[in-house]
């Protein structure tokens, strides 16, 4: 009996993804999940992926940090690499937008297939 198995043979929680990753899609997560590693940068995503009409000027988002334009110009680059956010030049602004596809392949590889989650009040996921 496997650590995953409960007494019956029953697993007791769906597996995370249902299949092994591939070489490709291992690198490409972990470049994402590198980037969410720093706090300024999930802030960041957080911030641009929230913004009204989904998405953000950095004249926009620059005041909600003690921290030069030139470091979030480098952590907004990072997401941008990782393919968590893409970005365009408007006049002598830079606007920046969340990759769909990109938060869905971490969601696949987070959640188990056809199992929604609402978050709690107090941050913590609650499955329904």
């Amino acid at each position: 009996m496997s650590n995953q198995e409960q007494g019956d043979g029953a697993p007791c929680c769906s597996p995370l993804v249902r299949e092994p990753l591939t070489d490709d899609w291992a690198g490409d997560l972990a470049r994402m999940f590198k980037a969410l590693g720093d706090p300024v940068r999930l802030r960041l995503l957080s911030l641009v992926a929230s913004h009204a009409g989904g998405e953000a000027c950095v004249c926009d988002i620059s005041d909600s940090f003690d921290l030069s334009q030139p470091t979030i110009s480098h952590h907004l680059k990072v997401l941008r690499e990782s393919g968590l956010l893409d970005c365009e030049r408007r006049g002598t602004w830079v606007y920046y937008w969340v990759v769909p596809s990109a938060l869905q392949q971490l969601s696949t590889v987070l959640l188990p297939e056809g199992e929604p989650t609402t978050p709690s009040a107090a941050g913590a996921e609650v499955t329904a």
